[in-house]
């Protein structure tokens, strides 16, 4: 009787697998590649707290991050880490006094090895840190980090095993940052451990897992994105536009060389493109007027000049659609001074608001709709305040072009580091989501497969660790027993998201 089940699970599964193959199509540059060389993870929209605060003002500080969640240390603690491609040292806040959801306690962690001053990693594999590394009382390797919010961190390098997926990956450098180091934004290091650095530098969490190539979905609503580690075909992607990734090896002031640099050629506004000589979009003598895509960044930031021009034109083709908010006072972020007063509940207005296109080397990325507007509060009266979602990089003190996460929104992100190059398209995440987990099941179908010809006991352990899967616990037989028929419609339902 065992046996019959056993037989009937595995045909089950297997034609399962034909199906997802049908969907799913992952390939390297010679062969289909190993599914443990993909990895997916779900990528998290978090917004934080509105401000308390009754200034119009608003200070600098992203409202909405990216993050995702995995496991650190012997044993585990899990963390949260935003994800930021314009980063490159990961790090997470530690407390050796305690843990809690939004620290790191090294203490309890048997693998986790501080860095010495002394070793040839903190000598010469941070050369590309904004802030030289220096050496500590105890003589281990101290790092200073500043971001664009004018928050600090301070803390010391160290080494740990990161889990991703279940897999452990020894011997990942990060920072173990002091919990204490000022930010400019608590709410986020209230719901969040660290950061994820993933730009092109010799310490970021991409160079140190050799990723050849990593793509992410960001959802427009509080619905999982996608963030994927390695290099598939998925039939459900239309082909992206791509454009080449800009390197220099002459080290310049204020270019980033490790940064995700691409080069912006021009805009339109509507079917109107900017009058605007193309030297204002080259990077000068000094590096000052690079273009970062960065998804640590919330909006997007242009030159001065630049940024003058298109609030003109905007202004301009949206008069008599929108009604701009003529109070100096109030100016987003302190650097988003464009921002319009809307009927409460009005929605009506998006489909006469002309869609703002960047145009890149061999590729266009359009901003139109809620992308555009972003909503941030309401005035006297009830009207509600929405606020241009492109703002003045002079105001925030960065000589940069900065493409933000708000309007990668529902475009499918390819960072392909094999070629150099930035590959992006228009998708609906909520569905690449969807599709995605068929990618992982997958994946995690293929594997255990593989290890039910040395245990069946051994696959069960393997797929019981996806929390969609549920099992009943594997019998003395060596067999799996159903869970019944909700298990089974369960299964079932993954199989055809």
């Amino acid at each position: 009787m065992g046996s019959s089940f056993l037989i009937l699970h595995m045909a089950i599964i297997l034609v399962m697998i034909i199906f997802l193959e049908s969907q799913t199509s992952a390939t390297s540059s010679s062969h289909s590649s190993s599914p443990k060389s993909l990895l997916v993870l779900p990528l998290k929209t978090q917004t934080l707290p509105s401000s308390s605060s009754s200034s119009r003002k608003i200070p600098f500080k992203h409202n909405v991050t990216l993050t995702v969640s995995l496991t650190v240390g012997s044993p585990p603690q899990n963390v949260t880490m935003v994800l930021d491609t314009g980063s490159e040292l990961s790090w997470l806040h530690c407390n050796r006094n305690q843990t809690t959801h939004s620290t790191f306690n090294p203490k309890l962690s048997s693998s986790y090895t501080p860095t010495p001053c002394s070793s040839s990693l903190c000598k010469t594999r941070t050369r590309d840190f904004p802030i030289p590394v220096s050496c500590d009382s105890n003589k281990l390797c101290h790092a200073t980090l500043s971001y664009a919010d004018a928050s600090s961190l301070d803390g010391n390098l160290a080494a740990d095993i990161f889990y991703l997926g279940g897999s452990p990956q020894p011997g990942v450098v990060f920072g173990c940052m002091d919990s204490s180091s000022f930010s400019s934004n608590a709410d986020e290091d209230s719901m969040t451990t660290g950061l994820m650095g993933m730009n092109r530098g010799s310490l970021s969490f991409v160079t140190q897992m050799g990723l050849g190539k990593f793509s992410y979905c960001i959802s427009g609503d509080s619905s999982p994105g996608v963030l994927l580690f390695g290099d598939a075909r998925l039939s459900w992607l239309g082909p992206l536009m791509y454009t080449p990734l800009v390197k220099i090896t002459t080290p310049l002031p204020y270019f980033d060389r490790v940064a995700y640099t691409v080069q912006l050629e021009g805009i339109r506004v509507g079917s109107k493109e900017l009058q605007l000589p193309k030297s204002v979009f080259v990077p000068d003598h000094s590096g000052a007027g690079q273009t970062i895509v960065d998804s640590g960044t919330q909006f997007t930031f242009l030159l001065g000049s630049v940024y003058s021009a298109l609030k003109e034109e905007f202004i301009a083709q949206t008069k008599g659609v929108l009604t701009v908010l003529n109070d100096p006072g109030f100016v987003f972020q302190v650097v988003m001074d464009l921002c319009y007063r809307v009927k409460a509940g009005g929605v009506g207005f998006w489909g006469a608001v002309p869609a703002v296109t960047l145009v890149f080397e061999g590729a266009e990325m359009r901003v139109s709709g809620e992308r555009l507007l972003y909503r941030v509060g309401e005035v006297a009266g009830g009207d509600w305040v929405y606020c241009f979602t492109f703002g003045n990089s002079d105001m925030l003190g960065i000589e940069a072009y900065v493409i933000g996460h708000h309007h990668q929104q529902n475009v499918w992100m390819e960072f392909d580091l094999v070629n150099s190059r930035l590959g992006f398209a228009d998708i609906n995440c909520r569905l690449a989501n969807s599709k995605s987990k068929l990618l992982s099941l997958h994946n995690t179908l293929l594997a255990g497969i593989t290890m039910s010809f040395l245990s069946p006991c051994a696959m069960y352990n393997f797929l019981v660790a996806s929390p969609s899967m549920r099992w009943m616990p594997c019998q003395s037989g060596g067999f799996f027993r159903w869970p019944g028929l909700d298990g089974f419609i369960r299964l079932l339902l993954l199989a055809l998201l």
